[in-house]
């Protein structure tokens, strides 16, 4: 890998940055989700996607607060009801020193939605696109099927690409390092999966220059030693602070803590893919297979989430920092449905709708979940298991490490699991496309659907709503969509994250609402 020395210029500038306090520290972060990839479009999971914002750049970018902004496209504009132009910034370098156009926007394009074996990728953010026109090498225009509002936001989560490293590249290249060279803020030291990635600035950056010299990103599954090593100092940053630690870190001076309402929504997904025969990890009271599905019936799905107490779950398992929900979105966000409201407990109820579906005396079921994902994941799944064997589900819960579930979900190989969806663009479609939206390569819809459900009158009011121009009606539509999902129980929601990080003293940390931890956020305190 070549790396450009600064321009002769600006060494003087450049020196005098490097001799002050700030630009000579550097920075140790330990998050508590596990990344896979350094390919950037590899898999549409936070962890993943925080690792990869250090290297490389998006079009468009989201702010702490869910706000589109200008990144390697100053501005973008509607030229007509299907044809989007976004106009490039120019003097932006890749970091070998070749210079970033609109032909590497064009590749990424291509790129994003067809990395083989991927377990969830980008396809649902590209969909609309039907043709890409480069205009000329900082002008490019994108073409769609019919009018598309959301296209700009919808770009502000793929990460951008040159074509003169990229084609050809494999997943492989970029985790080796060889292809993992962005436009971004950093350079890539050494990437050791499972436990840490190094990252050196990039002196040339186009925003300027960051104040950290080096970025120490480690992945610290255990909670307990992500608070010590904050602790002790050696840490700077952690993400996802454990709930039980958060009222003692709050009382020692050494520390800072900062939250913001996140974007997650915790939930449970019952599998749709095998229609016919036995299915997996469900079977009668006696652990003999059962001819069909019983997670088919919405009426299985509906008593298995009225059974849950979402209030307990929030306030003894996650211990204050979650908020019970029956949709995925926080309210006041564009297209919540405030009719949508999370079920009230009702055990007895649960029993009436299992005994109408067919099961009077309940079954076996097995639940999967993450062990090191999302905070409190598997004492989560252990108190829905709790809930399910009371009314007749006897449930137990098998916990595996990010990875493992990740590649065992993307097969269907689990019935019923905790997952955990971000709706970064801050709407309902996001979802709606990605989750429920039928599996379809050449649609590219479903993209992260593992489950496999398909609602053909689902899809087509999502397609509605995501081609309609007005904001109020879209709004309407997609209210609407959520409604349906709510109606289906297409999924069990059971509550929305408030992310925290903690900070060891000295410096400050920018709360995101995507919950993405980059070095980025974090500055010096003054």
């Amino acid at each position: 890998m070549r790396h450009n020395l600064p321009r002769p210029a600006g060494l003087a500038t450049l020196a005098l940055l490097l001799a002050s306090p700030a630009f000579a520290q550097n920075l140790t972060i330990g998050i508590g989700g596990s990344p896979t990839s350094l390919d950037p479009h590899f898999y549409n999971a936070s962890p993943n996607i925080s690792l990869t914002m250090h290297l490389f750049d998006r079009l468009v970018e989201q702010d702490a607060q869910a706000r589109i902004q200008p990144a390697l496209a100053e501005s973008w504009r509607a030229i007509s009801d299907t044809t989007w132009e976004f106009k490039l910034r120019p003097g932006v370098k890749w970091h070998d020193g070749r210079a970033f156009t609109a032909d590497d926007v064009a590749f990424t394009i291509g790129r994003a939605p067809n990395v083989p074996n991927s377990p969830g990728g980008f396809g649902g953010f590209v969909r609309a696109i039907t043709r890409t026109e480069v205009v000329d090498p900082l002008t490019i225009r994108f073409h769609t099927a019919a009018p598309h509002p959301l296209l700009p936001t919808e770009l502000a989560s793929i990460q951008i690409i040159s074509r003169h490293v990229g084609e050809g590249a494999a997943t492989e290249d970029y985790n080796s390092g060889r292809a993992a060279i962005g436009t971004g803020p950093y350079r890539i030291g050494t990437y050791r999966p499972g436990d840490r990635t190094e990252f050196t600035r990039n002196p040339d950056y186009w925003r300027g220059a960051e104040p950290w010299g080096r970025v120490s990103y480690r992945f610290i599954a255990n909670d307990a030693a992500r608070t010590a090593g904050i602790l002790a100092g050696d840490l700077d940053v952690i993400d996802q602070v454990p709930s039980s630690d958060i009222a003692r870190l709050r009382q020692n001076q050494r520390v800072s803590i900062s939250e913001i309402q996140g974007l997650r929504l915790i939930y449970l997904m019952t599998d749709f893919s095998r229609t016919d025969g036995p299915p997996v990890h469900v079977s009668d009271n006696e652990g003999r297979p059962l001819p069909r599905n019983p997670m088919l019936d919405a009426r299985v799905r509906r008593a298995l989430s009225v059974a849950l107490d979402r209030e307990a779950l929030s306030e003894r398992v996650m211990e204050g920092t979650a908020r019970p929900t029956g949709q995925w979105l926080p309210p006041g966000s564009y297209s919540y449905n405030p009719a949508v409201v999370a079920p009230r407990p009702d055990p007895e109820g649960a029993r009436r709708l299992l005994a109408e579906a067919g099961f009077p005396q309940g079954f076996r079921l097995t639940l999967h979940t993450p062990n090191d994902r999302y905070p409190n994941d598997a004492r989560t799944a252990q108190a829905v298991a709790q809930m399910w064997t009371r009314i007749g589900v006897r449930t137990q819960v098998e916990s595996l490490p990010w990875a493992a579930y990740a590649a065992r979900t993307a097969r269907q190989e689990h019935n019923a699991r905790l997952a955990g969806w971000g709706s970064v663009t801050g709407e309902a479609s996001y979802m709606l496309v990605n989750i429920f939206g039928t599996f379809d390569r050449e649609k590219r819809t479903g993209a992260s659907n593992n489950s496999r459900y398909s609602n053909p009158e689902l899809d087509a009011l999502t397609a509605r709503a995501t081609a309609t121009l007005d904001d109020a009606a879209r709004e309407r539509l997609l209210q609407e969509a959520v409604a349906m999902v709510d109606r289906e129980t297409a999924m069990i929601p059971l509550f929305q994250l408030v992310n925290f990080w903690a900070t060891r003293r000295g410096i400050v940390y920018e709360p995101r609402m995507d919950e993405r931890t980059v070095a980025m956020g974090a500055r010096p305190a003054n």
